[in-house]
């Protein structure tokens, strides 16, 4: 006789318990019950109310797609043991390697030719034992080749610890020097500059060390104003060392000779609000690009003797349809980095005839950018290319016969291009402005609103969002999903004026572009709104929260990743990372006007009793960015206010930051449980 099994119920949905607290600002008096969640160290209610998301979440997941299943897919896109594609610096070739079944890279070179034996520089795998995270942040090698200077974070809040190894001997030094951000070699490789942080994880001090020493250290110079962020770099012609201190509007930049670190820094313009300003060198000259005339940057040059902004020369001038992101200077030419239409473009200029051409692609839609270019002296440019139906790939340019070598395309088994195909549309703002969006989908997808499709979103911090290509997607595209990006004001797909649009008081454009672009693409048959899931992370999760409250009629289903969603109270909080830096970007809500514009858009004040579609909130428990608490308290005071049924799951991963795990099968499986969460509401359970 068989008896009969009761089937295991689903654990109910975690109901936060509230806590009263409230304050007044500008005659506002705010509520904020969920405050207490912030006392992870003191008070047990909170680990025990992350767990017991987490436990609803993963009851919730056993009707999705297997999130293992997924998993496995989309693994077998991947090539597990790889090789990037080695570069040249100095007597070495650098390369990183992955070994199927291992979590991390190894970083190696070989002395002269690939011929040569390997010698292994970094084994991330190993290092990590007895971490359940580990990171790689700073990875600088000498110029003579014989010591590393690198990082390490492992607990995923951006804590860095910087080491000095010996290569030949593979011994480390007595260097461990917390809280490092940046670090630059002087051309003798004795001495080692770097920047630490603040209490608030603000890159403020630079310092000069001595290899080989346990300190202490040189103090160079100390940034004081909150506003601004240090770091330090080298030029491509190695002569120059450079500490930059910038805010989101303005920058200042002080310049030292590479071969003499005991001299003074020297500055080269003093910062004055609004203008944004760096610098490489060639010759005897400083190359500028500048935004002192117009927010799309001109290119300037100044003589190394005397810098200063009054004997700047104008090379190129500003265009008003075209950014300037980058100039990357060679011994015989520059390669500048442009943004015109809504898409990045490479432009090549000899240096001795002044005469330049753009580098040609091909796909009318893709994203470009410079790959690692070591060496100064050379005519080979090396750079990267990939678009939504083209796997990224490595070219060498050169620049005299305008020739390119693929070196290599990052494989994608079981991947056939043919069946994939991409387009752009453009969507209409409320003011009339047009919204790009690009598109990607399986040949065949029908234009009568019933494709299922998820548009993606960020739009802050003057981040373009380019059509880059993900082996991930194909999970979704082969299910006959469409996948969509909307590149909305507050990116910089558009230079810096579309960035300007889409901050401080602007920000909400933000959201109406992203709207927009939702009905855009509803109106011209590509899905509907009960086939259409939003989805976007951190500073896009504060615009999923924000279209949330907007148009909840809009969506399916929205995923928040890492969201930034209590605007008020964080740009409140002075002692949290990023708050005082980026009150240029979301303004302070000490000073009244922007409080008032803030607190019509900030998704959590805005939550109100109504119906809400289904949605999915991850948080890593150790971000240092976006804080745990901001999407718990969210998801908590959702949760007590909407009238609706449709599944609301909160994820925390416990071993992760800003970008959730560390390793690249843990991440993996973080990506295939939000797209089993996705395609489940989407109607896909096969």
């Amino acid at each position: 006789m068989t008896t009969p099994t009761t089937p295991i119920a689903e654990p109910a949905a975690p109901i936060a318990k509230r806590v009263p607290r409230s304050y007044t600002l500008h005659g506002d008096t705010l509520s904020d019950d969920y405050h207490w969640m912030r006392d992870l160290e003191k008070d047990p209610d909170v680990m025990r109310y992350l767990e017991a998301e987490n436990a609803y979440a993963d009851a919730y997941m056993k009707r999705a797609i297997p999130v293992e299943k997924l998993y496995e897919e989309m693994l077998s896109h991947i090539q597990e043991t790889d090789l990037s594609v080695p570069y040249r610096k100095g007597a070495f070739l650098y390369y990183s390697r992955t070994q199927k079944g291992q979590q991390y890279p190894i970083l190696c070179r070989k002395a002269g030719s690939l011929e040569a034996a390997e010698e292994v520089m970094l084994d991330l795998n190993q290092l990590a034992t007895g971490h359940s995270f580990l990171q790689l942040g700073a990875a600088s090698v000498s110029d003579d080749g014989t010591r590393l200077a690198y990082s390490l974070d492992t607990r995923g809040f951006r804590e860095y610890t910087l080491f000095v190894k010996d290569l030949p001997t593979g011994q480390l030094g007595p260097e461990k020097i917390e809280h490092t951000t940046s670090v630059a070699w002087s051309a003798d490789g004795k001495t080692l500059f770097y920047v630490t942080e603040d209490h608030a994880k603000r890159p403020h001090k630079l310092w000069r060390h001595a290899v080989g020493t346990a300190g202490p250290d040189a103090a160079m110079y100390e940034e004081k104003d909150e506003l601004f962020r240090m770091g330090v770099t080298r030029s491509r012609s190695q002569q120059y060392l450079f500490a930059h201190a910038s805010s989101p509007t303005t920058s200042e930049v002080r310049f030292l000779r590479a071969d003499q670190p005991a001299a003074a820094w020297q500055l080269i313009a003093p910062r004055r609000h609004d203008h944004e300003y760096d610098v490489d060198h060639h010759g005897d000259q400083f190359w500028i690009r500048t935004n002192s005339t117009g927010r799309n940057f001109r290119v300037v040059t100044a003589d190394v003797r005397d810098p200063s902004e009054a004997r700047w020369t104008e090379v190129l001038p500003h265009r008003a349809d075209v950014m300037v992101e980058a100039v990357d200077l060679f011994a015989r030419h520059l390669v500048r980095t442009e943004r015109t239409g809504g898409l990045p473009r490479l432009v090549v200029q000899d240096l001795a005839s002044r005469a330049e051409h753009v580098i040609e692609m091909p796909e009318p839609v893709y994203d470009v950018e410079l790959g690692t270019n070591a060496e100064f002296d050379t005519d080979v440019v090396r750079l990267g290319y990939a678009s939504l139906v083209t796997p990224a790939s490595v070219f060498d340019y050169a620049v005299k016969t305008q020739q390119r070598t693929l070196l290599k395309e990052q494989p994608v088994p079981h991947y056939d291009r043919t069946r994939y195909e991409s387009a752009r549309t453009f969507a209409l703002a409320p003011d009339g402005t047009r919204v790009p969006v690009s598109l990607v989908f399986k040949k065949g997808t029908p234009r009568d609103g019933s494709a299922p499709l998820l548009l993606y979103g960020y739009g802050a911090y003057g981040l373009s969002m380019d059509d880059g290509f993900s082996s991930n997607r194909l999970a979704l595209l082969d299910r006959g999903v469409v996948y969509a990006i909307a590149h909305i004001r507050g990116g910089g797909e558009l230079g810096k004026p579309w960035h300007d649009a889409g901050r401080m008081m602007n920000k909400k454009n933000t959201f109406l572009d992203f709207v927009a672009a939702g009905d855009h693409l509803v109106a011209e048959g590509w899905t509907s709104p009960d086939r259409m899931v939003a989805m976007g992370g951190s500073a896009g999760g504060l615009l999923m929260g924000a279209i949330t409250n907007l148009r909840p009629d809009l969506w399916k289903a929205v995923v928040l990743q890492v969201p930034f969603v209590d605007v008020i109270n964080t740009m409140l909080d002075e002692s949290l990372p990023l708050t005082v830096g980026e009150f240029e970007e979301w303004g302070n809500p000490k000073l009244e006007p922007q409080y008032r514009y803030m607190r019509s858009y900030c998704p959590y004040s805005n939550i109100e009793r109504r119906a809400y579609p289904a949605m999915l909130v991850k948080t890593g428990l150790h971000d240092s960015q976006v804080m745990y608490w901001e999407p718990a308290k969210y998801v908590a005071k959702m949760r007590a206010a909407r009238t609706d049924t449709n599944p609301l799951l909160f994820k925390t991963v416990m071993s992760g930051g800003h970008h959730g795990a560390s390793g690249r099968y843990d991440s993996l499986r973080e990506v295939a449980y939000v797209y089993a969460y996705v395609l489940t509401q989407l109607g896909k359970h096969e």
